[in-house]
């Protein structure tokens, strides 16, 4: 078979014609403004949220900045997912340096990145085995899941019958079966039929919490300190006295830290302020640095060892991605520094609000880097207080009825708290 070569002054038909006119870039898109943006998320996103009316384009630290260029400080840190602020450097260089070797395997394969993040998160919380999951909710049906197991292999209750203590005012996330056992109607209205096999005691009552443990329990499930609830804190010697109880009944401790733990009260763990460690610790929220979704059962041994293969998993739970950052979070609890920036900014927190008691403020609650305050109802509602305090360029959200939480990162300084709080005082004053 014969072939041509090609003419060389032949004019290539795939060249652009030198003789028609440039073509014009495309102009870049505008960029919308908040106002558009929250009307376009109005008539796209499901309405399962109420957010206040600020649209974040960037953040750094403590701070954020809206599509306008409008800087807030934010003193709710993503209800304690962002402990660390915003970007921290370190957390980001562990994600960008694993962005360049492997994301993802599933748990069908090993991977480099999750033995090292089991094993410091148990030696940084004292426990032996970790269950890496990927939301706080996942993290609390695992651990339930966990518990009724235990309860028909380890300690004999009949299949089926086993039960799950847990305390009035709680939350503890929103899937089905959380649900079932909130006591919010707003969480519950709506969605049932609810599973079975909880019983509701009422929260801070010993006694309470004794008399209704009886064959068929498994666990109690309890919030060190209630967040949703308003960052209600427990009388001293309470949770001392559910782990002497649990231990002497048979029962499993079930700790959620999903919104305590993690440097948020002061202490690693907010159970370690009365010197206790649970049977099964649940985590998230600041696990994943706010960068990726992150969260763990962390347990002892005899109990997290109920659970075999096929029987409960997650095809992102312990990703190499999520488990370099979480590594890198337990890195930097581990040098105790945000642990004692809470306690000492916390301590700035609890003297300022002091001073608003009586001026505006009922009441507050507070521990390490973390409050309810209850403001007089006379003045607003939490909603009405977080929009004033939006307009001066602070950034904090309402739970119930008047009450509003402080949650800021752990890596502001003294002087944005001051300067937060200030804001807060004028607010209250001005109304």
């Amino acid at each position: 078979m014969t072939t041509t070569a090609p003419d060389p002054t032949a004019p290539d038909p795939t060249a652009p014609d030198p003789t028609a006119p440039a073509p014009t870039a495309p102009a870049p898109a505008a960029r919308r403004s908040s106002g558009a943006l929250i009307e376009a998320e109005n008539a796209c996103l499901a309405h399962n949220y109420h957010p206040l009316p600020v649209v974040v384009a960037h953040a750094e630290g403590a701070w954020v900045r809206d599509v306008e260029g409008r800087r807030y400080l934010d003193m709710l840190a993503g209800y304690s997912a962002l402990n660390f602020g915003h970007r921290h450097p370190a957390l980001i260089e562990a994600a960008r340096s694993q962005l360049d070797h492997v994301t993802l395997t599933s748990r069908a394969f090993h991977n480099d990145r999750l033995a090292g993040f089991a094993e410091g998160l148990a030696q940084l919380t004292g426990l032996d085995m970790t269950l890496p999951m990927n939301t706080g909710a996942e993290a609390v049906e695992s651990a339930v899941k966990i518990a009724r197991k235990w309860a028909y292999e380890v300690k004999g209750v009949a299949e089926d019958r086993a039960t799950v203590i847990v305390a009035s005012g709680n939350f503890h996330g929103r899937t089905t079966t959380i649900v079932s056992f909130s006591d919010d109607p707003t969480a519950r209205t709506g969605f049932g039929p609810f599973t079975p096999g909880f019983r509701t005691v009422p929260y801070d009552d010993l006694a309470a919490l004794e008399a209704a443990v009886d064959e068929t329990t498994a666990a109690v499930l309890l919030e060190p300190i209630q967040g949703e609830a308003g960052v209600r804190i427990p009388s001293d010697g309470y949770l001392a006295g559910v782990r002497e109880l649990a231990s002497r009944r048979g029962i499993l401790f079930i700790a959620d830290e999903i919104q305590s733990g993690l440097g948020r009260t002061g202490a690693t763990l907010a159970v370690e302020h009365e010197g206790v460690r649970p049977d099964l610790l649940l985590l998230g929220k600041a696990l994943g640095g706010g960068i990726v979704p992150v969260s763990a059962v962390v347990g002892r041994r005899d109990v997290m060892g109920v659970l075999r293969p096929g029987e409960h998993g997650s095809t992102f739970g312990g990703n190499p991605l999520a488990a370099a950052v979480g590594t890198a979070v337990v890195d930097l609890l581990n040098t105790g520094e945000f642990q004692q920036r809470a306690r000492e900014l916390g301590s700035v927190l609890t003297e300022r609000l002091s001073q608003l008691v009586g001026r505006g403020v009922l009441a507050f609650r507070a521990r390490g880097l973390w409050a309810g305050v209850d403001v007089d109802p006379a003045i607003g509602t939490g909603r009405e207080i977080s929009e004033r305090l939006l307009a001066e360029g602070i950034l904090v959200k309402d739970t119930h009825g008047s009450t509003i939480r402080l949650a800021p990162p752990l890596t502001l300084t003294r002087e944005e708290l001051e300067s937060a709080l200030d804001s807060l005082q004028k607010v209250l004053y001005r109304l």
